[in-house]
């Protein structure tokens, strides 16, 4: 008689260390690629990341929200955003409704340099995409999605309950 074999592991157990880490990994390299695309624009990763986010929100966010929004530090913010107004890209302006707020504008070169950022990052996505179907792509989505709600969830559950 032969003994009972042991079911083959689910891929996502056999991940070494994690599915974690493997996540980490590839938003790493996702970064680094974005930042070899970008680097003849002259943007770090930091610069890039606050113009891409700035476009997403709309201009006429203020330096908070964005900073809210990158989950970072306003120090950090506040010197990235420093090198982007030197660099005339983006521009400071103090809210009608109140003075000490500072909301955030795109000039002229920026919104061209955002254009191309855009175009140089949609690039990469479309290579890092290739050889994906698109039902593939949906599911990861809803996956990462899911995923993302439950870790939200525990960290408030975390925070309720200490």
């Amino acid at each position: 008689m032969t003994p009972p074999t042991k079911p083959e592991p689910s891929l996502h157990e056999t991940l070494k260390p994690s599915m974690g880490a493997a996540l980490g990994r590839v938003h790493r390299l996702w970064r680094a690629a974005i930042n070899q695309a970008v680097g003849e624009l002259g943007m770090t990763e930091a610069r890039w990341a606050v113009m891409m986010h700035l476009d997403k929100m709309g201009e006429g966010c203020t330096q908070q929200v964005l900073a809210t929004e990158l989950a970072i530090e306003m120090p950090s913010l506040t010197r990235t955003l420093n090198q982007l107004e030197q660099q005339q890209l983006i521009e400071r302006r103090r809210d009608k409704t109140d003075r000490r707020v500072h909301c955030l504008w795109f000039t002229e070169q920026g919104r061209e340099q955002v254009e191309l950022l855009a175009v140089h990052i949609a690039q990469v996505r479309k290579d890092i995409y290739q050889g994906l179907s698109d039902q593939q792509l949906d599911a990861f989505a809803e996956v990462l999605l899911s995923m993302e709600h439950n870790v939200r969830e525990l960290l408030n559950n975390s925070e309720e309950s200490a």
